[in-house]
């Protein structure tokens, strides 16, 4: 890898969410790193209503498949998956911030990245739960370059994203408009087509969204530069 091609590490909630968020962006960074969260099946067997609508008879069932599916996915990007231990908040079992923010701290310590990607945290808990990890994190490892990405599909909920940029501000942390450069020369039409297929994989999860119902996903990516500043006064 070239010094002027960054590593980056982009933190995905679910196994879906990068690649529904960032696809075209890492269509252009072979070799980056996608982390997902809530990658651990829960330890006592169960089905729920999300894992039903996808076409699961139990929770377990769904984990094996998402991950193959999500393998597949990052397989068309040339990215790389690291996954963690932590469970779904439908399977009832959520990490508290604490914990979630010192093993993402740990995991990107042992990568060589230093463009790291986290998600605006937009309506569902669990994109909520790793918003807050990161905003914790942040401040300790600002020498590296972080970027804020908005949650496809979640970002259509009219205001949401301008309440988080908001909210950023508030925490001291400024949120600049920014498209994260691109580590290799990849035409727009080829990593919309890479993005496409990687989508796809996904079987699952557009089964349980249902068509027309996940369109969003392939709308812009939008992106913001991440930096700590003074934290406004209320």
């Amino acid at each position: 890898m070239s010094e002027t091609s960054p590593r980056l590490f982009i933190v995905s909630p679910h196994f879906d969410d990068a690649v529904f968020s960032c696809g075209a962006l890492l269509a252009a960074h072979p070799d980056a790193a996608v982390c997902t969260v809530f990658a651990a099946p829960p330890e006592q067997e169960m089905q729920t209503e999300w894992d039903e609508k996808s076409g699961f008879t139990s929770a377990h069932q769904a984990i094996h498949a998402r991950t193959v599916e999500d393998n597949l996915a990052l397989e068309v990007l040339d990215a790389i998956p690291l996954r963690m231990p932590f469970r779904d908040g439908q399977y009832m079992d959520s990490p508290s911030i604490a914990r979630l923010a010192a093993a993402l701290e740990e995991t990107i310590y042992r990568t060589t990245a230093n463009t790291l990607l986290m998600p605006l945290g937009l309506e569902h808990e669990d994109h909520v739960r790793v918003f807050e990890a990161c905003c914790e994190i942040l401040p300790r490892l600002s020498h590296l370059t972080w970027f804020a990405y908005e949650d496809a599909i979640h970002r259509r909920t009219a205001g949401v994203v301008e309440a988080r940029l908001a909210d950023l501000a508030q925490r001291g942390i400024v949120a600049t408009p920014a498209y994260p450069s691109a580590g290799h020369t990849i035409d727009l039409p080829r990593r919309t087509q890479l993005k496409r297929e990687a989508v796809n994989a996904y079987e699952s999860q557009l089964r349980a969204f249902g068509a027309g119902d996940y369109d969003d996903v392939f709308a812009a990516e939008r992106y913001w530069q991440l930096s700590v500043g003074h934290r406004r006064k209320k």
